[in-house]
């Protein structure tokens, strides 16, 4: 089959963009494969209940519309846009390292989050907007040292990866520190954040990061072509007339922000950045690592992981994080193993 025939071109007015018939055919099925199993998780309470009840309450009818309104939905809104979020965010700095290794979870921009988030909390009182302004402050940083310290030498993604693990145990030892000498409650509750836990959460916390990942959702939306000339290298980019210096800086700031917005309201979720990429581009079969398949599958991922944490020992609901952990310690496991036998 040949480039053209394998090319679909989208048009909306004067707007167009041209689409691969893979990527399109994948990305709805892993759209209609999300919303199914969003249906399930907005069954799932106390009690299942029927998606004929849950479909009603959705849209207003019925006895079930504060249940499904008001505390199901946040909560399954929540996995569907931080799972996309963390998704498109290991797609940014996967294509940025070219390495599978290079998630924010792995490179420490999660552990980085996570002390700006400790700092707003034991210094500030820990207000949504402290908490957001912390996470981003957090994960900058942390992405900024990070970045400097791999450049000594010349950029190499392999050097950037095992600079941000350094950095990563760093960073938990010193969050750490701060749990340790925190006062009692604000320990106890910073160590459950840890979890990365979906439990609780209502429309009040998840309107700003929601916000926060629309936008940025957007700018990457933008520096998609962009970003996938420079997955082919940084000559075919620059020849293409890609600023490597500015797209870096968009795409670093994209993706330590989608991740702080999901730290912010939820705490580090762990290893969905790092397996959805991967997972959306090999359904894809697309070369690089394309954002919106690694959106989509971490959409999926998330949304399921949170459906096993309310349903493995029912009636506790576990925080989600725990099960990403489960699922992505055995993902990194065969993810080393492969990188180690490459040659």
């Amino acid at each position: 089959m040949n480039a053209a025939a394998s090319t679909l071109v989208l048009r909306a007015g004067p707007f167009s963009a041209q689409i691969e018939r893979r990527l399109l055919v994948s990305s709805l099925i892993l759209t209609a494969a999300t919303l199914v199993l969003a249906v399930a998780a907005l069954c799932r309470g106390d009690t299942w209940d029927s998606p004929g009840e849950v479909l009603s309450g959705l849209f207003g009818y019925g006895d079930s519309v504060l249940v499904v309104q008001e505390w199901r939905l946040p909560r399954v809104a929540a996995a569907l846009v931080f799972g996309a979020a963390l998704g498109a965010a290991g797609a940014v700095f996967q294509n940025i390292t070219r390495n599978a290794l290079g998630s924010p979870d792995v490179i420490g921009l999660d552990a980085g989050a996570y002390t700006g988030v400790l700092i707003a909390i034991t210094l500030f009182g820990g207000t949504a907007a402290g908490l957001a302004a912390g996470s981003l402050a957090g994960g900058l940083l942390a992405a900024a040292a990070v970045y400097a310290l791999s450049l000594r030498q010349g950029l190499s993604g392999i050097r950037l990866v095992v600079i941000g693990i350094a950095a990563n145990a760093m960073l938990t030892a010193v969050n750490s520190w701060i749990i340790l000498r925190a006062d009692l409650d604000v320990a106890i509750a910073a160590v459950g954040w840890n979890s990365g836990s979906l439990n609780g959460l209502d429309w009040n916390e998840v309107r700003l990061p929601f916000l926060v990942i629309g936008a940025l959702g957007l700018l990457l939306a933008v520096l998609s072509r962009a970003m996938h000339q420079v997955a082919l290298g940084d000559e075919v980019g620059a020849s293409s007339g890609v600023h490597l210096g500015r797209f870096r800086l968009l795409v670093v700031v994209a993706g330590v922000g989608l991740t702080a917005a999901v730290t912010s309201a939820a705490g580090p979720i762990v290893f969905v950045a790092l397996a959805a990429p991967q997972i959306g581009r090999r359904i894809a079969g697309a070369p690089g690592v394309p954002p919106l398949p690694a959106a989509l599958t971490g959409a999926l991922l998330l949304v399921a992981a949170d459906l096993a944490a309310q349903t493995v020992l029912a009636p506790v609901q576990l925080p989600v994080g725990v099960v990403t952990t489960a699922i992505g310690g055995t993902y990194l496991i065969w993810l080393l193993l492969k990188e180690v036998r490459q040659p």
